[in-house]
């Protein structure tokens, strides 16, 4: 596979192309040596590439214009437009440290050292003054040089403050670095970090200062000094970016170990993934005697003297996981981790080389293009094969290096901009972008061709090889040193926490009391969840949450099978469990919910109000009218279970805020409009009917009206509902049934047994909280009020905080005549004229009392241009500048201005409000555009904050530019 020496810029690119030409101009003019070095006449070829090198690279335009000296420095050495000899590089970067006393002045050297070499690899890579082995050689030669000589300045330092370390033999200790993957190969990319394990060879303790350490403790120190060194961001960039997670235990093992506790772990707790990761490595620091007697050690753990087919299962699973995650991630454009990309060429190799090296002394070597000539040689795979394997190799990888040629990124996925796939495909040798993509999917095509027949098999169901060893792990007695890197293994950042809560359930009464068959049945089921949750992103969390559950259902084996008979199901759980810590407690509350989880389209897609409507009324049309405990159940049933849709839908994102709460509304709206029936029906059967004022008998005369979040149609998930009732019964009357009670009272018990149904907690929970406090005289007042009785008291003895609620209160369910007169009466009571400056203290002291007892103490008062800072809290509802200030404001306003503009009364939800102010021109449409914006900025991170089961305070810094706008637009309004 041959590539072009000398793409042609597109039109695109030109502009890019010039900004050479600038930064020399600009870089004569800083300095004579720059003038000097850079003439003004340069030979064509050198314009040219300069050109090219601009138009393609972002990050060498940004280190030229930052450092002009780089490029006259690579001229003048004569280095830019040819190879280097080996150690050159080494040689170089040696003598730039000769005299530096300073750690500071270590990491500047090697930034820069490391920013001039980038520079003349890119320029040559991009020029095809280098072809692939020459760019991955420099590069590794480079990151080898950086570690190797850091380590040894770092090394003399270390000794002079803590002692020399020393072996059990008496003799000076020092690091052993192993470079792993692309760094071990020499096969080190344009923007790669180096994976690294650091090692020493014995144990014991320093000598020769006052603090004394063990040897285990000094190569931490040293390992920890020098990834500072190499990976910290200054502003002279970094050098490499270190990544130590393939050393034994991952993550939360020691940062360096000694080699018999390496040769221990390896041999006792070694993993097939670890000697695919042990193939490449190789030791870039440390002297050679140590390094040598440290690869030999490590040889027969990575090559069996035997044939090893078992490692092909391993590498079909470790593909496997990873195009879960592909899938998962939408990664099908990585050029790495994608079908047909440079993992499965590398796979390809290494299945060989883990089966076959143990006896083939040929395959036991690093680069890639080196093995697969190996493989064509001994007749391990034909010739038009492996050139295919080859060529497209390379194809690759020069599409590596040309994304993160670009922006010193490590990248591999194709960019989407339009100037960024024109460099690409010019880096590329391509007509365009389309020529590209068609050469792209060539290559992958074959790749995954000859994949698929050498590692990948037809995907079976629960028998597969990861279910196995997830059995083993469960039902066996294992060690937890023996179970805690296969954890870590499969993604669990707490590997000790999660083996212990696995303990836990296994050995708890719950598990330990269940019968046989159930037992049975679970033990099945384990594994096929331990495998399920560590294909999830966060394995930790959703164990965390997954296992109460579990230990709930154990003994109800109808949901174990199930999720064991429908995987699906068992996949949306465990991703549902991980993205919201409430979805997964009422699941866990609720196991009938599981039955939503098998109809992904239903479970998705939520019913509009009237579905809703008609499901529900179906569901108790179904059963006894005298079974009220089941229809109790239903209802809470068919809640759940709704409300649940919604969540999901929320979390996948199929519906925005508003709809969210539009949807909890009519959920509510249906509840309370079969919960009035079914108290009616109750009522009647007993009483009989009332009578209504105008003397006919009432059905029903009475309505449920809804303030708050109900009324203003923004329920919440845990939202409790603010009910009111008033009913239409004539004074003095009596039922018309066998036990006759007064009108009045009827309907007040009516209003209780409402409050019944909605409130009492059954084994499925309660359907809602209630709240009755915003009737006419609060708690004192009457449960059910008549109509003259709320028109009365609202006229003339409510509130100004009564009114503000008034505004979001709208007829729910009951009587359609009622509700017409409700409505007269609203507009009544909110049209009135007043006194402005009346009504702005009332509302402004309701307020300041509101934020006093509700508020958190460092952002309540709302100090006008105050800067919140992160240490302070915010309470999204209650604080300054939030949820309840916009409320406030918009109650205000219909309050000082629905006499003249009635057309504000339309409406209950403030959004909408905020809209006929707008239209009105009461506010601007600038200032309504903030307030909504915030407004459903903080709901929106409510409800986020709602899912995951944490309170609605975020850090005080948090909207700060929408707190300020809201609470000068308070202030604009005259209020205090």
């Amino acid at each position: 596979m041959n590539l072009p020496q000398l793409p042609v810029l597109p039109d695109l690119l030109l502009p890019l192309a010039r900004r050479g030409t600038e930064i020399l101009s600009r870089a004569r003019d800083a300095s004579p040596d720059c003038e000097a070095l850079l003439p003004a006449t340069w030979p064509q070829a050198r314009q040219q590439a300069l050109a090219r090198v601009c138009a393609c690279s972002d990050f060498v335009v940004v280190q030229l214009d930052r450092c002009p000296w780089i490029l006259a420095e690579l001229l003048e050495r004569k280095i830019l437009e040819r190879s280097l000899a080996p150690g050159e590089i080494a040689a170089d970067l040696q003598a730039r440290l000769q005299g530096c006393d300073d750690e500071a002045e270590l990491m500047r050297i090697l930034r820069d050292f490391r920013n001039l070499h980038q520079v003349r690899i890119v320029w040559r890579d991009l020029n095809r003054q280098a072809d692939l082995i020459e760019t991955c050689r420099d590069l590794s030669a480079l990151a080898d040089s950086c570690i190797d000589q850091a380590c040894q300045w770092l090394y003399p330092r270390l000794c002079t403050l803590y002692g020399t370390p020393l072996g059990q033999d008496g003799q000076p200790q020092r690091m052993v670095i192993l470079g792993m993957g692309k760094l071990g190969a020499f096969e080190l990319n344009l923007s790669s970090d180096v994976d690294l394990i650091f090692a020493f060879p014995q144990r014991g303790e320093t000598v020769g200062a006052s603090r004394t350490l063990d040897n285990q403790t000094f190569f931490i120190r040293l390992g920890q000094r020098l990834i500072k060194v190499l990976d910290a961001v200054t502003i002279d960039g970094f050098v490499f970016r270190v990544d130590m997670r393939l050393r034994p235990y991952g993550a939360s093992g020691a940062l360096a170990f000694s080699f018999a506790a390496l040769d221990e772990y390896y041999r006792e707790h070694g993993r097939d993934w670890e000697r695919y990761a042990l193939i490449k490595a190789r030791v870039v620091s440390g002297d050679q005697q140590a390094s040598d007697a440290l690869l030999q050690m490590l040889q027969p753990f990575v090559y069996r003297r035997y044939l090893d087919f078992s490692a092909i299962e391993s590498l079909r699973e470790m593909k496997r996981l990873i195009q879960f995650e592909v899938q998962r991630k939408g990664l099908a454009e990585n050029i790495k981790l994608g079908g047909g990309g440079i993992r499965e060429v590398e796979f390809i190799a290494q299945v060989f080389q883990l089966i076959h090296g143990g006896y083939d002394p040929a395959l036991q070597q690093r680069a890639l293009l080196d093995v697969l000539t190996t493989l064509r040689q001994h007749g391990y795979l034909r010739r038009s094969v492996v050139a295919e394997l080859a060529d497209g190799y390379r194809f690759l990888r020069y599409v590596e290096h040309a994304l993160q040629a670009i922006a010193d990124r490590q990248t591999h996925t194709l960019p989407h901009g339009e100037a960024d796939r024109a460099r690409v495909a010019c880096m590329l040798g391509c007509a365009d972008w389309t020529a590209f993509c068609e050469q792209l999917a060539f290559w992958r095509e074959r790749i995954d061709k000859h994949f698929q027949r050498l590692i990948t098999k037809p995907a079976v169901g629960w028998s597969e090889p990861g279910v196995a060893e997830w059995r083993a792990l469960w039902c066996e007695n294992w060690t937890e040193t023996a179970v805690l890197p296969r954890l870590q293994q499969a993604g669990f950042r707490d590997a000790e926490s999660a083996w212990q809560r696995l303990c836990t359930l296994r050995d708890s009464a719950q598990v330990r009391g269940m019968q046989v068959l159930g037992r049975e049945r679970l033990d099945i089921f384990m594994p096929c969840m331990l495998l399920a949750i560590a294909e999830q992103s966060e394995p930790d969390q959703v164990l965390v949450r997954v296992l109460p559950l579990v230990e709930g259902i154990a003994r109800r084996s109808r949901y174990i099978v199930l999720l064991l008979e429908n995987r699906a199901a068992l996949r949306r759980l465990l991703s549902l469990c991980g993205a919201s810590a409430w979805i997964a407690e009422q699941i866990t509350r609720f196991p009938v919910l599981l039955d939503e989880l098998l109809d992904a389209k239903r479970l998705y897609n939520p019913p509009a109000a009237a579905e809703l409507a008609y499901e529900l009324n179906g569901l108790l049309l179904r059963l006894p009218e005298d079974d009220l405990e089941q229809q109790m159940e239903t209802l809470r049933r068919f809640k759940q279970a709704h409300r649940l849709r919604v969540a999901v839908s929320e979390i996948v994102g199929t519906l925005p805020l508003m709809k969210v709460s539009d949807y909890l509304t009519w959920l509510a709206e249906a509840i309370l409009e079969q919960v009035l029936a079914l108290a009616w029906r109750q009522l009647v059967a007993r009483y009989g009917q009332p009578r209504c004022s105008d003397g006919s008998p009432c059905d029903p005369g009475f309505l449920v009206l809804g303030y708050g979040k109900v009324g203003g149609i923004e329920l919440g998930h845990e939202s409790d509902l603010d009910l009111v009732f008033i009913h239409n019964g004539e004074p003095g009357s009596e039922t018309d049934g066998i036990k006759l009670i007064d009108s009045a009272q009827f309907f007040i018990r009516l209003g209780q047994r409402m409050i019944h149904l909605l409130s009492t907690q059954t084994a499925s929970g309660r359907l809602y909280e209630v709240d009755m406090r915003l009737r006419p005289s609060g708690a004192a007042g009457l449960l059910v009020s008549s109509m003259t009785a709320y028109e009365h008291y609202q006229s003339r003895d409510a509130w100004t905080w009564e009114h503000q609620a008034l505004v979001r209160a709208r007829p729910l369910s009951g009587c359609p005549r009622l509700a017409r007169e409700f409505l007269r009466v609203r507009g009544a009571v909110l049209g009135r004229a007043r006194d402005l400056q009346t009504l702005r203290v009332d509302v402004s002291e309701m307020r300041a009392r509101m934020r006093a007892n509700l508020g958190t103490r460092s952002t309540a008062a709302g100090t006008a241009g105050k800067a919140f800072s992160a240490q302070e809290r915010f309470d999204l509802k209650h604080d300054a500048g939030g949820i309840v200030d916009i409320e406030f404001m918009v109650q205000y306003a219909v309050l000082a201005w629905s006499h003249r503009y009635p057309e504000l009364l339309r409406h209950t939800d403030n959004i909408r409000i905020l809209d006929g102010l707008a239209q009105t021109g009461l506010l601007s449409g600038t200032e309504v555009r903030l307030l909504q914006e915030a407004y459903k900025a903080y709901r929106i991170a409510a409800h986020r904050l709602s899912l995951q089961k944490q309170s609605g305070v975020v850090s005080g810094d948090r909207f700060h530019d929408e707190r300020q706008a809201v609470m000068r637009i308070w202030r604009e309004l005259g209020l205090f």
